[in-house]
C-alpha cells in the first residue's frame, strides 16, 4: 500500500471538489440520502439550524423534515427510537452533539444496538451510524471534550471509526452508513475545519477496518487516529530532521484494529510510540499493545512508549493544551524508543 496515494477503487475515476473534514461530512450525509430513501438523521437541532458544527446545513430544506429530524433533547430516546427504526427497515444516522453527551444513551447502545444480531440469530440488524464530534483543544465546556471511545470498543457488535482527514471522513462515512451494523463514527472536531483537501465528488467508500500509513520509515513506528494524526506527523517530520525516520500509521478504525498494517510496520522498524488524546488506563492503545506482543514482540528493540492523555477528566481552557499530547511529547518519545 503506498503510503500517500492510496486510493479507494473509484476515487482514481471521479472528480474532486476542495472540503474541510466537516464539509465532507455534509457530503457524505447528502449523498446517501440521495441515494437510498432509508436513510433519515435525526438529532437535536440538526434540521433548521444545521446541528452545533453545522454539518447538516441545508439537507432538512433539501429533503424535508420526515428524513431530516430534529428531535427532543433526549440521548436514550433518539437512539432507542433509532433502534426500532433500523430493525423496521430504516437507515437511521443519529447526531450526538459531543461525544461526551453519549452517556445517557449507554445503555441503549450496550444492551439493544449492539445486541439485536445476536439476539434474533441475525432475523434483525440494526444498520445505524451514530455520529459524534469528540476530542480536547476547541476550549469546549466540560464533557464536550471527551475521548471515551475505549467504553465502545469493548463492546463487541458496534463498529468504532475516527477519520483524520477530509478524503478519509466522506468514504468512511458512506461506508459506515451502507454497513448492515451499527458504527459509531467519531468526528475530531478540532480538524473540521483545520485544513481542506481534494474530495472525490459522488459515491465512494474506504473500507472499514483498514488503516493508511501517512509517513515512511525505517526506524520507529509512531500510530495514531483522529485529531493527534497531525500532531504525530510533526514530531516524526522533527525527528526525521535528526535522522529518524517514521512510519507514521493512521488506524482509522478502532474497532476492528488492523493487525496487518500494524505487524507489517512494527516487525520492520522495531519501535513504536503509539499516540491518543483519550486517558491512558484502559485506552485502545494497550490493545495496541496487545496485538503487537502478540504478533511483534521478537522483533522488537525497545519498549513501547505511549503519549496520552492522563487519568484526569479534560481540564478546562488555561490546562488543556497541557493535557493533550504535544509534538514535543511526541518527539520525546520517538528519541526514547530510537535511542534505548
Amino acid at each position: 500500500m503506498n503510503p500517500v496515494t492510496e486510493k479507494s477503487a473509484v476515487e482514481t475515476t471521479k472528480t474532486t471538489q476542495s472540503l474541510t473534514l466537516v464539509q465532507a461530512v455534509t457530503d457524505a450525509l447528502g449523498t446517501m440520502l440521495a441515494e437510498d430513501d432509508r436513510v433519515m438523521l435525526l438529532g437535536e437541532d440538526i434540521g433548521k439550524n444545521g446541528g452545533v458544527f453545522r454539518a447538516t446545513e441545508g439537507l432538512q430544506e433539501k429533503f424535508g423534515e420526515d428524513r431530516v429530524i430534529d428531535t427532543p433533547l433526549s440521548e436514550a430516546g433518539i437512539v432507542g427510537a433509532s433502534v426500532g427504526l433500523a430493525v423496521n427497515g430504516m437507515i437511521p444516522i443519529v447526531e450526538i452533539q459531543f461525544l461526551g453527551f453519549i452517556y445517557p444513551a449507554y445503555e441503549q447502545i450496550a444492551t439493544h444496538v449492539t445486541r439485536v444480531r445476536m439476539r434474533t440469530m441475525s432475523k434483525y440488524t440494526v444498520p445505524m451510524v451514530i455520529r459524534a464530534p469528540y476530542g480536547a483543544g476547541v476550549r469546549a465546556p466540560e464533557i464536550h471534550s471527551d475521548s471515551p471511545e475505549s467504553l465502545f470498543t469493548h463492546m463487541p457488535g458496534i463498529k468504532v471509526v475516527c477519520p483524520s482527514s477530509p478524503a478519509d471522513a466522506k468514504g468512511l462515512l458512506i461506508a459506515a452508513i451502507k454497513d448492515p451494523d451499527p458504527v459509531l463514527f467519531m468526528e475530531p472536531m478540532r480538524l473540521y475545519r483545520a485544513f481542506r483537501e481534494d474530495v472525490p465528488e459522488g459515491m465512494y467508500e474506504i473500507e472499514i477496518g483498514k488503516g493508511k500509513k501517512v509517513a515512511e520509515g525505517d526506524d520507529v513506528t509512531v500510530i495514531a487516529w483522529g485529531a493527534m494524526v497531525p500532531v504525530a506527523k510533526k514530531a516524526a517530520e522533527k525527528a526525521k530532521a535528526r535522522g529518524i525516520q517514521c512510519d507514521v500509521i493512521d488506524m482509522r478504525t478502532l474497532f476492528p484494529l488492523d493487525k496487518d498494517i500494524i505487524a507489517e510496520s512494527v516487525q520492520k522498524t522495531g519501535r513504536v510510540v503509539v499516540v491518543h488524546e483519550a486517558h491512558e488506563t484502559t485506552g485502545v492503545g494497550n490493545d495496541i499493545l496487545s496485538i503487537i506482543n502478540k504478533y511483534s514482540f521478537l522483533y522488537m528493540k525497545a519498549p513501547i512508549e505511549k503519549v496520552t492523555g492522563f487519568d484526569v477528566p479534560v481540564p478546562f481552557f488555561a490546562l488543556e493544551d497541557d493535557y493533550l499530547p504535544t509534538t514535543k511529547r511526541i518527539d520525546e518519545a520517538i528519541e526514547k524508543v530510537y535511542t534505548f
